[in-house]
C-alpha cells in the first residue's frame, strides 16, 4: 500500500482554481509532449508553496515551444524538461538553448525521461549543464516536491547572487559618475536615477538636504530644501522650504531626519544619509513592489557612499569659490601693482627732473658762493700789504666793513639754503601700523646710549610690556629720538634722564625728563618754531640746527597727538611728553 501511495495518478483536472493575482508566485516550466505528463505534474503540486509563493505553471509541448517559452519568460525558475519529444535529442538541445543562446543560467533544469536508456544519466549530468535527472517511473509525488524544492531554493540563492553582483556593478559604475557631478543638484538628480537603476523599477523618488546653515541655500536645522525629485515628486524640485512639500510627505521627511535611520516599508523606502560635513540626506522612494532582502541590501551599501559623493560636491563648491576670490584678488592685486608701478615712473621722472634741478642750482650756487668768497679772499690780502705797510687806520677799517659785508651775504645765502631744504624735508608722510611703543622707545634709548655713557649719564627706562598703538614707526621713532638726544646733550655731565612711558583709556603718553638747565618763559613761549635758539646751551659743545622740536611736533600732529614741554625754570630741568591716541591693534 505505501508504494502504491508514492505512484502518481492522473486525474483530469479540467477545473479551475481561483488565482490571486496579486501574490508573486514561482514561474515554472514543463515542456513535454505527454498531455498526461501535464495534468499529473498541475495535480501534484496544486497546493505547492515555498516561502509564501504558489506556482504558476506554464506549459510547452513541443522542444520549438519550449523554446519560445523560455524567450518570452526570462523569470522562470525551474524547468521539469523531458529528453525524447520531437527528436530523441530534443530536450537535450533545449538545454543547449537555455545555456547557451539565451545565457539563462540561474533558471533549474530537472530532465525527466521515460527511456534512461536513450539518455544515460551520468553521460547526461556530465556534458550538460542540468541539475537534476528524473526517470519519470521514480519520479513521485513526494520526491517531485523535494526535486523542485531545492531547485527553487537553488534559483532563489543564484537569483540573490545575481542580483547583488548586478547591483555592485551599478554602484561601481555609478560611484565614477555621481563622483563626475560638480553641483549638488546634478548629484541629486543622479542619484534618483542610480537608485531606480539599482532597484531595476520604475519609481517616484525625493532627495532633501538639511544642514548647519554653512551651505548657499541656508537651510537650518528646522528646515531643509528639495534637489530633486521624480515621477509625482518632480513638482517639488526648488523648493526652498519645507513648508512647499505636501502634509504627509513634509512628515515623513521629518520623521525621517529625527529616526536618522532607513527604514523599508511595503513600498516605500526611506533612506537617511550622514555626509562627514556634518549635512543630512535624506531620500524617499515609492516602488510598484516591495524591495527584497537582496535589494535593502544593496540600497544601504549604495547609501553609505553617498556621504562621500555629497562633500565631495560641497568641497568642490568651496574650491570653486576660493578660486574666485584668489582670482579676484590676484586681478586687484594686478591692477594696484600697475598703479604703483605708474606711481613709481612718475616719480622716476619727477626725481629725474629733480636731479636735473639739482644739478642747476648746485651750478648757480657754487657761482654765486664764488663772489663773497672772492670779495673776502681779496679784501684779506689788501688788508695784509696795508697792515705791512703800515697803512692808516681809516684804510684798513674800510677793508675790514667789506670784508664783514661779504661774510653777512654769505650767512644770508647759506640760511636760505637750509630753509629751502627744510621746507622739503617737512613734506611728511605717515603709513600707520601697529607699533609696540614700549618696545620702540627701548630700542631709541638702547642706541643713544653710547652718547651718554661718553658724557657719564644714565638714563632710566620704564614702560608696561605689550603697549601697542597704530602709527607710523619710522615717524615716531624719529621724534623720541629727538627728545632722548636733546635731553643728553643738554643735560650736565653725570646726569640722570628718565624715560616713562604710560597709557590710559584714551592715549599713551611718552615722558623724557632731564636735569639740564630748563627752560625760560620765553623758552616755552617759542619752543616748538623752526630755526630757534634757546638760553640753554648744549653741555659739551655739541652742535644744534634749531630743527629737533619742530620736526618732533609735526610729526606728532599728523598723527592726531600732542607735544608738550615743562620746566620748573632755569637751571631746574625740563620734561618733554609725546601724547599719542590709543587705538586697538587690526
Amino acid at each position: 500500500m505505501a508504494e502504491q501511495d508514492d505512484v502518481l495518478h492522473l486525474i483530469d483536472d479540467t477545473g479551475t482554481v481561483p488565482d490571486d493575482s496579486s501574490e508573486r508566485k514561482w514561474k515554472i516550466a514543463v515542456i513535454d509532449d505527454d498531455q498526461a505528463v501535464h495534468e499529473g505534474t498541475r495535480f501534484a503540486l496544486s497546493d505547492y508553496s515555498l516561502n509564501g509563493q504558489g506556482l504558476e505553471i506554464l506549459s510547452a509541448y513541443s522542444a520549438a515551444e519550449g523554446r519560445t517559452l523560455m524567450r518570452e519568460h526570462k523569470d522562470i525558475a525551474a524547468v521539469l524538461l523531458d529528453v525524447i519529444m520531437e527528436t530523441d535529442v530534443a530536450g537535450l538541445e533545449l538545454v543547449e538553448f537555455i545555456r547557451n543562446e539565451i545565457k539563462n543560467e540561474t533558471v533549474r533544469i530537472i530532465l525527466r525521461t521515460g527511456q534512461p536508456g536513450q539518455a544515460p544519466e551520468r553521460r547526461v549530468i556530465v556534458q550538460y549543464d542540468i541539475n537534476d535527472y528524473k526517470a519519470k517511473t521514480e519520479l513521485t509525488a513526494d520526491k517531485l516536491f523535494t526535486s523542485l524544492t531545492a531547485a527553487l531554493r537553488s534559483y532563489q540563492q543564484l537569483e540573490r547572487m545575481v542580483q547583488t553582483r548586478r547591483g555592485l556593478e551599478i554602484i561601481i559604475d555609478a560611484a565614477s559618475t555621481l563622483y563626475d557631478f560638480k553641483s549638488m543638484q546634478r548629484l541629486a538628480e543622479g542619484v534618483l536615477t542610480q537608485l531606480a537603476s539599482l532597484l531595476n523599477v520604475d519609481c517616484a523618488g525625493i532627495l532633501v538636504l538639511r544642514d548647519d546653515g554653512k551651505t548657499t541655500n541656508k537651510t537650518t536645522n528646522d528646515d531643509f530644501a528639495v534637489l530633486a525629485g521624480s515621477g509625482c515628486y518632480s513638482r517639488f524640485i526648488g523648493c526652498a522650504s519645507a513648508k512647499s512639500l505636501d502634509t504627509d510627505l513634509r512628515t515623513m521627511v521629518e520623521a525621517a531626519f529625527k529616526r536618522r535611520k532607513n527604514e523599508f516599508a511595503d513600498q516605500r523606502t526611506v533612506l537617511y544619509i550622514r555626509t562627514g560635513s556634518g549635512r543630512e540626506v535624506v531620500v524617499l522612494l515609492q516602488a510598484e513592489r516591495p524591495l527584497s532582502e537582496t535589494d535593502r541590501s544593496l540600497v544601504e551599501i549604495f547609501g553609505s557612499r553617498l556621504s562621500i559623493a555629497f562633500d565631495n560636491v560641497i568641497l568642490y563648491q568651496q574650491l570653486q569659490a576660493a578660486n574666485t576670490q584668489l582670482e579676484d584678488r590676484v586681478t586687484q592685486r594686478t591692477r594696484a601693482l600697475m598703479q604703483a608701478n605708474r606711481r613709481l615712473s612718475a616719480q622716476w621722472l619727477r626725481l629725474q627732473r629733480a636731479n636735473g634741478f639739482k644739478n642747476e642750482i648746485l651750478g648757480t650756487v657754487a657761482h654765486d658762493l664764488k663772489n663773497p668768497l672772492g670779495v673776502i679772499m681779496g679784501r684779506t690780502e689788501m688788508l695784509t700789504e696795508l697792515i705791512s705797510t703800515g697803512a692808516s687806520g681809516e684804510n684798513i677799517t674800510t677793508q675790514i666793513e667789506h670784508i664783514r659785508d661779504a661774510a653777512r651775504r654769505l650767512t644770508s645765502m647759506v640760511d636760505h639754503l637750509i630753509s629751502d631744504a627744510m621746507a622739503d624735508a617737512f613734506d611728511i608722510t605717515i603709513r600707520r601700523e601697529a607699533v609696540d611703543i614700549a618696545a620702540l622707545t627701548g630700542e631709541v634709548v638702547e642706541a643713544n646710549q653710547p652718547l651718554a655713557t661718553n658724557k657719564q649719564q644714565t638714563i632710566e627706562v620704564a614702560a608696561p610690556p605689550h603697549l601697542a598703538t597704530m602709527c607710523d614707526i619710522d615717524r615716531i621713532r624719529e621724534a623720541i629720538d629727538n627728545l632722548v638726544s636733546n635731553a643728553i646733550k643738554y643735560s650736565p655731565i653725570g646726569g640722570k634722564i628718565a624715560v616713562l612711558v604710560t597709557h590710559d583709556d584714551a592715549s599713551i603718553i611718552i615722558r623724557v625728563t632731564d636735569q639740564g638747565a630748563g627752560l625760560s618763559p620765553e623758552d616755552l613761549s617759542r619752543l616748538f618754531g623752526r630755526f630757534q635758539r634757546l638760553s640753554a646751551k648744549p653741555t659739551a659743545g655739541e652742535s644744534s640746527t634749531g630743527l629737533g622740536l619742530s620736526i618732533v611736533k609735526r610729526i606728532v600732529d599728523m598723527h592726531g597727538g600732542e607735544v608738550t614741554a615743562e620746566s620748573e625754570g632755569p637751571g631746574k630741568g625740563s620734561t618733554f611728553s609725546i601724547t599719542l591716541p590709543a587705538s586697538e591693534t587690526p
